[in-house]
């Protein structure tokens, strides 16, 4: 299975520059927030495969114009082809906005999902807007992450953690992909196209995770 992960920043290729056939190989299409809603159902239209998307902290325009034909997985374990996805959008509150959760909220809403996870068995992608606290996120409020999720990855253990949020082009020290214990973490700043399963991923991975002092906090 082809997951085309999304967020952030509309990529021009695509939107600007589509062609027939660019994306006849993507399965499935991850947004992890701050989109337009337009171009999430551009590329659902043009590929007709399942769009699934959380919130980012600068989508409150979803309320007006929510992105038809894309399927929010906010608080739910979405199936997909036997593939378990757990959706936990928003990033760290800094200001009244939508879209904001303080640290005790967001565990809040993880501990509402005990039952979904039981039934499931656990989950198989994680998908967020803000990073994980401490790994590669961002010193100010806004851009830091959610110490919430670590016992989410430690204990469910998923082959992936798709997140937002840390613009690559800000100039910080954020890579493409990270490796967190037996999870392979992606950036989906833009987009970024791989294979679920692939060994390849997660073997760049841990490649461009390097030591542990590396990592900025």
């Amino acid at each position: 299975m082809k997951i085309l992960t999304i967020s952030d920043v509309e990529s021009t290729y695509y939107w600007d520059h589509f062609k027939k056939g660019m994306l006849d190989d993507i399965d499935l299409i991850i947004s992890c927030g701050d989109l337009h809603p337009h171009y999430l159902m551009f590329l659902e239209t043009m590929t007709n495969v399942p769009l699934l998307y959380v919130h980012g902290n600068h989508d409150g325009k979803y309320a007006d114009i929510p992105p038809e034909g894309c399927y929010s997985i906010e608080d739910k374990v979405y199936v997909h082809n036997g593939v378990r996805i757990l959706g936990l959008g928003g990033s760290m509150r800094y200001n009244p906005g939508p879209h904001q959760f303080t640290e005790e909220q967001m565990k809040r809403r993880i501990r509402r999902l005990w039952l979904q996870l039981r039934r499931t068995g656990g989950f198989d992608i994680l998908v967020t807007h803000a990073p994980l606290a401490g790994f590669y996120d961002g010193k100010d409020i806004c851009h830091k992450g959610f110490t919430a999720f670590r016992p989410l990855l430690e204990k469910y253990r998923p082959r992936y953690f798709l997140h937002g949020h840390m613009h690559m082009d800000y100039g910080a020290k954020t890579p493409r992909l990270a490796q967190f214990g037996e999870t392979t973490v992606i950036n989906s700043f833009r987009s970024f196209t791989f294979e679920y399963g692939d060994p390849a991923v997660r073997a760049e991975a841990e490649k461009q995770s390097g030591n542990e002092e590396e990592r900025y906090v």
